[in-house]
């Protein structure tokens, strides 16, 4: 029943981030008004239920019949999910909340980054400086008993993984002639060094590389043989969705996989 609950709790937030992704960038609040459909119609609550609704309404608006993307979908059970596994592999209450609170605001950075292009300073930045507060208060986070060696591991992943991006882009930049990563991913990889640290910074870049590399090859080559209209590639990949894939696989399961590989 635990599990149930906590899957529950997990759809629910993922309905929140939901807003989170469509309101931001609207520069609109994510409290009021209530959630609403294209055509203005107000959504009631028995049709805006995680998860069940999309599948019930066969994704389309009750009140308009306009399709309703899947990515609502997509977010409240991948939420969900990763809720459940949080809860699966923390050892304490505070590690499963924070954990928890940090994927979701990675769910949020990546989406709307691939909407918009671009990442948010507050979201970024604010990240960051809660990375730091919870690693001064929350040492058990990082597996270390003072907050002052927490705080002293989330300041060195923060430095090096925004400075190791910030060099990257520099010379990225003076190889392609033009701008090859940008200020928001720097800040971003501040934020995942804050939570997570240097190691964390180094599988994130890395690990999130070779995870979308995989992912995205098989498509790649699909495009080269078929070469339809309907089924593109974009020339332009944003990159806080990948520096997310790695940093949510470290936080699940970094740890072990660093040890099968020491």
């Amino acid at each position: 029943m635990l599990s149930v609950f906590i899957f529950v709790m997990g759809a629910c937030v993922g309905s929140f981030l939901n807003v989170c992704i469509c309101r931001i960038p609207q520069r609109k609040s994510i409290v009021f008004p209530c959630s609403r459909c294209k055509c203005g119609a107000q959504i009631p609550w028995f049709l805006n239920i995680p998860i069940l609704s999309w599948l019930f309404l066969r994704g389309r608006a009750h009140c308009c019949g306009r399709s309703i993307p899947a990515r609502y979908f997509i977010v409240e059970i991948l939420t969900a999910t990763l809720f459940i596994i949080m809860f699966a592999i923390s050892d304490s209450p505070s590690n499963f909340f924070i954990g928890s609170g940090f994927c979701s605001l990675l769910l949020v950075i990546a989406f709307i980054d691939m909407d918009t292009m671009e990442i948010y300073d507050p979201m970024s930045v604010g990240g960051m400086l809660v990375g730091f507060v919870i690693s001064l208060f929350f040492p058990g986070w990082h597996s270390e008993q003072s907050g002052i060696s927490s705080l002293i591991k989330s300041l060195s992943g923060a430095c090096l993984g925004s400075g190791l991006i910030f060099w990257i882009a520099v010379i990225g930049e003076m190889v392609f002639k033009k701008e090859a990563i940008g200020g928001g991913d720097i800040k971003l990889l501040g934020t995942i060094g804050a939570f997570i640290g240097w190691k964390g910074c180094l599988f994130s870049m890395f690990g999130g590389c070779l995870i979308s590399t995989l992912t995205f090859l098989p498509l790649f080559l699909l495009w080269k043989l078929v070469k339809t209209k309907t089924f593109t590639i974009p020339r332009i990949i944003p990159f806080a969705p990948i520096l997310v894939v790695g940093s949510i696989t470290y936080v699940l399961y970094g740890k072990n996989l660093l040890e099968m590989l020491l």
